[in-house]
């Protein structure tokens, strides 16, 4: 039935119902249902409507409290929720949250982790003092009730292979935000990206911020380097924002063992690739280069850092005539 239709016959229903109730009758009973029922067809006609129409309302979304539960000053202890294996060495780490409460950590930042405080065994270094160290999350900063970690197992790393040992329900000491840059939408015309391995949540950090905006017109590019196709983290999601902004993200895998069956650039970042894909260092400052990766592949990019400090421009980037001021090192 036609929404036009069933108010006409829910109209003429109660007219009807009008015209029994003025007219004499031998008894006394209630009009009520009568006005009921007329009022349950228009309800069930506008429903109908709505439904077809496509218009029904969507379900309200969930309200998140404007206070982080984390600290950017002291520890806080989040249980693990849950873990799912992604590839051979790496897995995402799901903590949870406190009911309706979110991350709500800024564009670009990071936490700094360390074992839980009550741990049975304690990751202390050789001096016996905490093992700290930062990660990125993945997971949006409004995504109420969780805070997701990619995380790489490393042989040497003491850090990683303490938290790929954690079962659900173990528990992980999280400090932050740690801000490292505040990214800005349309804040650059262009900004290309060099990422290496796990150095990747950063900048997928960014891109989730910046794509997902229907006001932003900066184009992205992302050079990805990895040892094997195996190892590229984020693949399918990388694809996907590839395939739904084509005009403002582009995506460069390049691997150093390429398979029988790879078509993409096989080595290491190199010059090469920078001038064919990156934005130019005579955009000035209306393009921006981030660089993230193993210490190796960002001193060969763009210089070591001093600690937390950038320290200075070098490596590759340099030669090809960027300015400090053009290059950010996560």
């Amino acid at each position: 039935m036609s929404f036009v239709r069933a108010s006409f016959a829910a109209r003429s229903f109660c007219a009807n119902a009008r015209r029994y109730s003025t007219a004499p009758s031998a008894g006394t009973r209630s009009n009520l249902p009568y006005y009921l029922l007329g009022a349950g067809v228009a309800g069930l006609a506008g429903y109908i409507y709505l439904e077809r129409s496509g218009k029904a309302p969507a379900p309200a979304k969930p309200k998140i409290s404007d206070k982080s539960p984390l600290d950017p000053q002291n520890f806080v202890d989040f249980k693990l929720k849950k873990v799912e294996p992604y590839n051979h060495n790496t897995a995402k780490f799901i903590f949870e949250l406190p009911p309706d409460t979110a991350s709500l950590l800024p564009v670009a930042s990071c936490v700094v982790v360390k074992s839980s405080q009550d741990a049975s065994n304690p990751l202390v270094d050789d001096k016996g003092k905490p093992v700290i160290r930062p990660y990125t999350p993945i997971s949006p900063s409004d995504l109420p009730g969780e805070l997701t970690f990619l995380i790489k197992r490393y042989d040497t790393g003491k850090m990683s292979k303490h938290i790929h040992e954690l079962k659900p329900g173990d528990k992980l000491s999280i400090k932050g935000p740690i801000p490292k840059f505040d990214y800005k939408i349309n804040q650059f015309d262009e900004v290309g990206m060099i990422a290496g391995g796990s150095g990747i949540t950063p900048m997928y950090q960014i891109l989730e911020h910046a794509l997902h905006n229907p006001s932003n017109k900066t184009r992205f590019t992302l050079i990805f380097a990895n040892v094997t196709e195996k190892d590229i983290l984020l693949k399918e999601e990388f694809d996907a924002l590839k395939a739904k902004y084509p005009k403002t993200f582009n995506v460069v895998y390049t691997v150093d063992q390429g398979s029988p069956n790879w078509k993409g650039p096989v080595g290491y970042v190199n010059s090469e690739l920078v001038m064919q894909h990156l934005p130019p260092p005579n955009l000035g400052e209306k393009a921006k280069i981030f660089v993230c990766g193993p210490p190796g592949q960002v001193a060969a990019v763009a210089g070591p850092k001093e600690g937390m400090k950038q320290g200075e421009l070098g490596g590759i980037l340099k030669q090809l005539g960027y300015s400090q001021d053009q290059v950010f090192k996560f």
